[in-house]
C-alpha cells in the first residue's frame, strides 16, 4: 500500500520503507562528530536495540557564561534474552560493559532482558559488538518487530515441561527474527569491515515482515496455568501450556493483549489477550507466524496510537481474526482447552532444582543493578558469578535466578548476599517482592513523572501501613510507570500507578497478581505524597470485610469503584 493507493501512512512507515532494511543513514552518522543521531535514525535504531535519550535532570544546566548547556545525549541499549536465560559469562559481560561504556548500572527489564544506560554515541558500536561477542544480541530488542520472547524462568531440571517452554521461547525468537543483514553490517564488523556499510545495498528476503516490518511493536510470552509469572494476557500472543502426562502437549493461544494508553485519546486502552485456540507443539511456530502476518497486513499503519494488534483483534472480532489467521496458516485451529490461570510465582529464595542441586532467586528491587552505599548489588552479583560461574535467569519481575547450586554452598552464598547488604527472600515483604516499576526519569523521554526513583520509599510506606493493620503477610502487587505506556504492566496488578502529571498519578485498583483481570481507575491526579493515605481506608475495609482467601485486588474488584470511594469518603468520580 502506498500513500496514493490508500489511506495516508504514518511517517514511520516511510522511514522504514526507505531505510534499506533498517540501515538508513546510521552508518554515516556513526562517523560524524555530532553527539546525537538524526530523527529518522533514532527511529531505526530501535530495531537494533537502542534508544537515544537525554538526561532530563541536566536539561536546565548552565554553561559558565550562564547559557543553557542543552540536552546531554546518550543511548540505552537493550539485549534480547529469550526466556531470560543467560550464562555467567554473558551476565558478567553486561556488568563489564556498563562500567566501560555506560553509567555503571545494568537494569533487568520487565521482559527478562538487560538494559545499559548512558552509552554515548561514540561508544555505541563497541558496546553492541561487545554484547554480540557473548552470543547475545540487541537485534529486535525494540522496534516494529517481535521483541524478546518471555517464558517462565524456573530452572527445574529433569522436567520436560520447563525445558520445553524455554526451548519454545528460543525457537519463536529465532523464527521471528528479522532477516536483514543491516545489524551485522552496522555493528558487528571490525574496522576494516566498515567498508561493508558503504557497499551498494543488496536486499535480502523478509518472508515474515516484508519491506516495512510490522505496524508497531509485538510481544510474546509463555507460561503455565499454575504460574503466569510472565503475564501472558498482556502480550500480543500469550501461550498457556497444556500439560498431560508430565509434558506440554500444546498451548492455548491468546491474542491481542497490550498495555499502552494515551489518556487524551479515548480510542486507546489496555487490553487482555483473547482466546484464539489450542495449538499442538509442532504447529506453534506456523500459527505464531500466521498471527504476525495478519497484523503485518491488516494492522493500522496510519495512526501509531492505534497500531498495536489489540485494536485489530477488537475491530475485526476474535472470530474474524481467527479466520484471517487460519487463511495464512492453511488449516483450522482447534478450540482452546478449558483451563484457567490459577497462580503466579516470583521464584525468589531457595528451591530444589530436581537434580539434587538448588536454584536461588535474588530480588533486585526495580531491576537496577548498582552499588550505592551499603547496598552493593553489582559487587555482590559479580562475586557470585565470578566465584561459582552459575548460569542465571532473568525474571519478569526484574530479578535474577542463579542455577545449578551445590547445596553445600548455600550458607556461603547467603553470606555473600548479607555482606553486600542484599536481603534474602524471606527477609522481604511480599509487597516488595511482587512490585515493580519502569525506569522513568531521568532518562526516558516519554516519562511524565518519577517511577523507579520513588518506588522503594513508596513501598516502605505501604509496608508500614500493612504492618499497622496486621496485613504485613499479604501478597499485594504494586506496578508503577512514569507514563501511560505501561512498560511495568500497571493495568493488571492489585494496585497500579500511572504517571499523569509531574508528581501525580492515576490510581488503578482491582487487578490481581495472576494478571488475568484489568484494573479500573479509582482516582486520578493523586499526588505521590497522598497515595498511601488514599489507599489506607480501603486496606482497613479489606481487613474487616474480606471473604475467605480473598486478595486485596479481588476485594476491590468485588466492591467496585463507587463502593470503595464511599468507604474512603470520596465523592464518586
Amino acid at each position: 500500500m502506498t500513500s496514493q493507493e490508500g489511506p495516508k501512512l504514518s511517517k514511520m512507515e516511510f522511514i522504514k520503507e526507505g531505510s534499506h532494511q533498517l540501515r538508513g543513514t546510521i552508518a554515516e552518522e556513526l562517523q560524524n562528530d555530532s553527539d546525537e543521531f538524526s530523527g529518522d535514525s533514532t527511529q531505526l535504531l530501535k530495531h537494533h536495540g537502542t534508544y537515544q535519550q537525554d538526561d532530563r535532570d541536566l536539561r536546565k544546566a548552565k554553561n559558565p557564561d550562564g547559557t543553557p548547556k542543552g540536552k546531554t545525549f546518550s543511548c540505552m541499549i537493550r539485549t534480547r534474552v529469550p526466556g531470560g536465560k543467560v550464562t555467567a559469562d554473558q551476565f558478567l559481560a553486561e556488568l563489564d560493559l556498563c562500567d566501560k561504556y555506560g553509567d555503571g548500572t545494568v537494569r533487568l527489564t520487565t521482559r527478562q532482558g538487560f538494559q545499559l544506560h548512558g552509552v554515548i554515541k561514540g561508544n555505541l558500536k563497541a558496546a553492541i559488538k561487545g554484547i554480540n561477542d557473548t552470543k547475545l544480541t540487541t537485534l529486535a530488542a525494540c522496534g516494529d518487530v517481535n521483541r524478546n520472547v518471555m517464558a517462565c524462568p524456573a530452572p527445574y531440571k529433569n522436567n520436560a515441561i520447563f525445558d520445553s517452554m524455554q526451548d519454545m521461547a528460543y525457537a519463536l525468537a529465532e523464527h521471528l527474527r528479522p532477516k536483514t543483514t543491516a545489524h551485522f553490517d552496522l555493528w558487528i564488523t571490525d574496522e576494516e569491515g566498515n567498508k561493508t556499510n558503504e557497499a551498494e545495498f543488496q536486499p535480502v528476503e523478509e518472508p515474515i515482515y516484508g519491506k516495512t516490518y510490522l505496524p508497531r511493536k509485538f510481544k510474546i510470552g509463555i507460561a503455565l496455568p499454575e504460574d503466569n509469572c510472565v503475564d501472558i494476557y498482556t502480550q500480543d500472543i500469550g501461550l498457556l501450556g497444556i500439560v498431560e502426562n508430565d509434558a506440554i502437549v500444546g498451548y492455548n493461544f491468546y491474542v491481542g493483549g497490550g498495555m499502552g494508553v494515551t489518556p487524551s485519546n479515548k480510542k486507546t486502552y489496555p487490553a487482555l489477550g483473547k482466546p484464539l485456540g489450542f495449538v499442538e507443539n509442532d504447529q506453534v511456530l506456523a500459527v505464531a507466524e500466521a498471527v504476525v502476518k495478519v497484523q503485518r497486513d491488516l494492522g493500522n499503519r496510519e495512526d501509531r496510537k492505534q497500531a498495536r494488534m489489540k485494536y485489530l483483534v477488537d475491530n475485526l472480532g476474535i472470530e474474524t481474526f481467527r479466520e484471517k489467521v487460519e487463511a495464512h496458516y492453511g488449516s483450522t485451529i482447534a478450540a482452546p482447552r478449558d483451563i484457567e490461570v490459577t497462580g503466579m510465582e516470583d521464584h525468589m529464595g531457595w528451591h530444589e532444582q530436581g537434580d539434587g542441586k538448588l536454584f536461588l532467586g535474588v530480588n533486585i528491587e526495580n531491576g537496577r543493578i548498582k552499588d550505592e552505599g551499603e547496598l552493593r548489588i553489582k559487587s555482590g552479583l559479580r562475586k557470585i558469578l565470578e566465584t561459582y560461574k552459575f548460569n542465571a535467569r532473568i525474571t519478569a519481575k526484574q530479578s535474577v535466578i542463579f542455577c545449578d547450586i551445590d547445596p553445600a554452598l548455600r550458607n556461603e552464598i547467603d553470606q555473600i548476599l548479607t555482606d553486600h547488604g542484599m536481603k534474602k527472600a524471606d527477609e522481604l515483604t511480599l509487597i516488595r517482592r511482587f512490585s515493580m516499576s519502569c525506569p522513568a526519569l531521568p532518562m526516558c523521554g516519554l516519562s511524565i513523572t518519577e517511577s523507579e526513583r520513588v518506588m522503594p520509599a513508596l513501598i516502605t510506606e505501604f509496608e508500614e501501613e500493612l504492618a499497622r493493620l496486621g496485613l504485613e503477610n499479604e501478597k499485594i502487587s504494586v506496578n508503577t510507570t512514569g507514563c501511560p505506556n505501561g512498560c511495568a504492566r500497571p493495568y493488571v496488578p492489585d494496585i497500579g500507578l500511572v504517571g499523569r502529571a509531574v508528581g501525580k498519578y492515576t490510581l488503578y485498583l482491582g487487578g490481581n497478581s495472576l494478571g488475568n483481570r484489568l484494573a479500573f481507575i479509582y482516582d486520578d491526579m493523586v499526588p505521590l505524597a497522598e497515595i498511601t493515605s488514599r489507599i489506607s481506608p480501603l486496606l482497613e475495609s479489606f481487613k474487616e470485610e474480606r471473604q475467605v482467601g480473598e486478595s486485596f485486588g479481588d476485594f476491590c474488584h468485588r466492591m467496585g469503584k463507587e463502593a470503595l470511594q464511599e468507604k474512603a469518603g470520596l465523592a464518586a468520580k
